[in-house]
């Protein structure tokens, strides 16, 4: 009979407010807290101790069981009503609200503050978690968060959020979790709008070039303008003779009608066109610490493209390699908006990159001769693919191949040997070398001019080849 009263009691008192929670969470998305599970827990061991009491006959005893029984029952009931009373409370209790505050645009692997208004519209204070709708590939490590909020206040704050792709994201309604003082039962709802904002690359390094151009101090970045006047074709202005000038420079039909030397002045041609050529086949996906190769060439890109308008120049952009886009020549340093709002959602594939495809497309796009530069990651085995479309766009343009070198091979390079594996991969590291070496040798002798450089070294090599290669075009 024992036997059968337990489980009666277990499937009265435990069994069946399970399935009764688990209904009310599904359907009304409330759900108890520790404090319910305690109490359950608290009477399964009185009971138990109670039942093992009357098994005695004892007069000490009997008193005990006596106090026992009377906890089970009004205990109980107190409990009960606690507990009905909160949960009739949050199904009426007005829900809290949120406000969200969010930039419009992101710059990958940078962080930026996100605020957040949560309003309380009760009579009463409340006890919250807060959790916002973030995508999978957003950061952030100060989330959830938890507090009251005061009856009829609100309460505001701010958690810095990072992407680590770029592209077009949206951060769905918020998560809020509530309970009341009594704290039996928690509510969670999906309060606020969803938003959607854009994640560009990084352009910071742009941005410190910009402010050293404006202190006129470029070379702190390691970027060299040269100085070429009167190396150049293109007439600027006539000025007085200077001490140092040319003979060629002096514009004697000037002179004679002056009675005076006056110089030719010249400056840096303008009205060039760049197109950069960027690779989106699967070669790009490799990693380079926690940012991919790919995200890399974007930096490279924006700072080429910010120094090439900065020259006066006119930028294009060409993707090729299973994402397949074209943005014709823009100028004038306020392009930069529209490059960024083009290259911003730019993704690699797993497809594999068609240089012959891209090679016909840009001849058929791009007519006018232009510097073509094509950021990629080549290896030996791609000459056969490589050479001859590269070739044929040199009969057009001229030709520049930015090979991004991986790190993790030089540093394997650069590793002391310390045994068989260390001497192996030594050596299949000099061979893999030795064949982009080889690659590189055999591009330059068709005309190609290359730059073979790591992530960290692109930006700045790149723009250094772009403007000691101005004058080729």
């Amino acid at each position: 009979m024992l036997y059968l009263e337990v489980l009666r009691n277990l499937g009265l008192f435990v069994v069946l407010p399970i399935l009764i929670t688990t209904i009310i969470w599904q359907k009304l998305l409330l759900k108890p807290t520790s404090r319910i599970v305690y109490s359950i827990l608290t009477w399964i061991v009185l009971w138990v101790t109670w039942k093992l009491l009357g098994l005695s006959e004892n007069v000490t005893v009997s008193s005990a069981r006596f106090v026992i029984e009377g906890i089970l029952l009004y205990g109980t009931m107190i409990v009960a009503f606690i507990a009905l009373l909160d949960f009739i409370i949050l199904l009426v209790l007005p829900q809290p609200t949120t406000q969200r505050s969010i930039p419009t645009r992101f710059a990958s692997g940078v962080s930026s503050d996100i605020k957040v208004k949560l309003s309380n519209p009760a009579a009463f204070s409340i006890n919250v978690k807060f959790h916002d709708g973030l995508p999978e590939e957003a950061v952030c490590a100060l989330l959830p968060w938890a507090g009251i909020i005061p009856s009829r206040g609100f309460q505001e704050i701010a958690y810095p959020l990072e992407f680590n792709e770029r592209g077009d994201t949206y951060i769905e309604p918020s998560y809020v979790q509530y309970s009341t003082k009594l704290a039996f039962w928690t509510r969670t709802v999906r309060t606020g709008e969803a938003d959607e904002t854009k994640v560009y690359p990084n352009y910071e390094p742009i941005v410190r070039y910009a402010l050293l151009t404006m202190e006129s101090r470029p070379e702190q970045m390691g970027i060299v303008t040269k100085n070429r006047v009167g190396m150049s074709k293109e007439f600027h202005q006539l000025r007085d003779y200077q001490l140092g000038d040319m003979l060629s420079q002096i514009d004697w039909k000037a002179t004679s009608k002056h009675r005076s030397l006056i110089s030719r002045d010249y400056q840096e041609q303008k009205d060039q066109n760049v197109i950069l050529a960027i690779d989106c086949g699967r070669r790009m996906r490799a990693m380079e610490g926690d940012v991919p190769q790919f995200d890399h060439c974007l930096n490279a890109m924006l700072l080429l493209s910010y120094v090439a308008l900065r020259q006066g120049d006119h930028v294009g952009i060409l993707s090729f390699g299973g994402q397949e886009k074209w943005l014709p020549p823009v100028k004038g340093v306020q392009s930069m908006t529209t490059l960024l709002n083009h290259m911003y959602d730019y993704k690699t594939s797993n497809t594999p990159s068609d240089f012959s495809e891209a090679t016909e497309r840009l001849l058929t796009r791009q007519r006018r001769r232009s510097l073509v530069i094509v950021l990629t990651n080549v290896r030996g085995e791609d000459g056969s693919e490589l050479i001859e479309p590269l070739r044929k766009l040199r009969q057009k343009h001229v030709v520049m191949v930015a090979n991004l070198r991986e790190k993790n091979v030089m540093d394997s390079y650069a590793k002391d040997i310390h045994n068989l594996d260390d001497a192996l991969t030594l050596a299949s590291s000099q061979i893999y070398l030795n064949e982009r070496t080889k690659m590189m040798r055999q591009l330059e002798s068709h005309g190609i001019s290359t730059v073979d450089e790591t992530a960290q070294k692109l930006p700045v090599a790149l723009a250094n080849r772009y403007l000691s290669a101005r004058e080729s075009v």
